[in-house]
């Protein structure tokens, strides 16, 4: 067996002990709770009968201690006493209610129930009724199987979530590992793609046909490099955004349909920030592609970069069907998309170069229905 394979059993073994003990502190605790309860029926029982051994004790018996001694010593039980003439005296509660009557008759309902009234006679008529309710440890006791339930659904929810964590871990480092080796699959055709070219040159083969083979030798040669990187911490340099998303916009353009029309608003002087030349153009590239996607391959893409004194604000705006707010979020959840075709992974992946290896914030900024969408990009400019 594995090092993963004992790792998860093992976690289960955790999980499955973790539960058994929980299980075992509900139940000694309810039979806690029971024992205590029975304790407390028990004392109201000495308490009804030396109660009415005092109140029917004849005048000319010798008077004991033990009855007095057990009414004197029941001091954790709330109960109010009512007599013949419906005069009420409460013991062990709280001063402020001792003598409000109407809270009183409020807890003689609650007590009566709650647990059966004792009722005196004297002399075979009715003389006294004591009702009674629980001992403050008995009423807080009630709560603690309860506390410990939540703590039970607490604890399984943390285990949940730890195991989607671990399964999500689990399938990062799997689509990484796919990445990286396609990366390597890819080039050793491609190799043989730039020998052909070579080869070509010294033929009678139109140059420009050559020289469009070798930019997308050059774009496959940039995609490969950036599959093999995928899952490894990139390396980023000061670069000039506004020329690195001029490259990036001018290769979509000149590849894009006729139908598609590109207006790029971008400043003069060059913005010196911290890049990654290869991932920001991932992102822009994934931003129009998704645009003119969104527009079914007709409409207007337009790119717009400002800047502050401290921030780069990239704009790349379609005119498309739009995303219904209630989804500006979700777009970058991996796996979600709006596509009959596609993985839902390429604003996921946009959200995360941007967010986690450039330091900067990705968010859908404004979408109406049928009128197109705006994505902007935030990115801390260099002092």
């Amino acid at each position: 067996m594995n090092f993963t394979a004992n790792r998860n059993v093992l976690r289960w073994v955790i999980i499955a002990f973790a539960m058994i003990i929980t299980a075992l502190i509900l139940w000694n605790t309810y039979e806690f709770f029971q024992q205590l309860k029975e304790s407390e029926q028990k004392n109201m029982k000495e308490y009804e009968i030396a109660i009415d051994d005092l109140v029917n004790q004849s005048l000319e018996a010798e008077m004991g201690n033990l009855g007095s001694t057990v009414t004197e010593n029941t001091t954790t039980i709330p109960m109010i006493e009512v007599n013949y003439k419906g005069d009420m005296k409460a013991r062990n509660l709280p001063e402020h209610i001792m003598n409000d009557t109407i809270k009183l008759r409020s807890l003689i309902a609650e007590y009566a129930s709650e647990n059966e009234p004792i009722r005196i006679n004297y002399d075979g008529a009715p003389f006294q009724t004591i009702y009674y309710g629980e001992s403050p440890i008995i009423t807080k006791m009630k709560y603690f199987p309860m506390a410990l339930l939540l703590i039970l659904v607490l604890f399984g929810a943390v285990i949940w979530f730890f195991y989607r964590s671990t399964k999500a871990s689990e399938q990062n480092k799997l689509w990484a590992g796919m990445a990286k080796e396609s990366a390597h699959q890819i080039g050793t055709p491609l190799s043989s793609l730039v020998g052909w070219t070579t080869l070509l040159k010294d033929t009678d083969v139109d140059p420009s046909y050559v020289a469009e083979m070798e930019k997308d030798i050059v774009r496959l040669q940039t995609i490969t490099e950036r599959f093999s990187k995928i899952g490894s911490i990139p390396t980023l340099s000061e670069m000039d955004i506004v020329d690195q998303t001029d490259k990036a916009v001018h290769y979509i353009s000149s590849r894009s349909s006729k139908l598609v029309v590109f207006d790029v608003d971008l400043p003069s002087q060059p913005i010196m920030v911290k890049l990654n030349e290869q991932l920001y153009a991932w992102v822009i590239e994934n931003l129009i592609k998704n645009g003119i996607d969104a527009m079914k391959g007709k409409g207007a893409i337009k790119v717009y970069l400002r800047a502050d004194a401290h921030k780069v604000f990239i704009t790349v705006t379609d005119t498309g069907k739009g995303i219904p707010k209630n989804q500006w979020n979700q777009v970058f959840t991996p796996g979600f998309t709006t596509k009959k075709r596609g993985w839902g992974l390429g604003l996921s992946l946009a959200h995360r170069i941007i967010r986690d290896y450039h330091k900067g914030t990705i968010r859908v900024s404004e979408s109406k229905k049928d009128k197109g969408t705006t994505f902007e990009i935030m990115i801390n400019r260099l002092k």
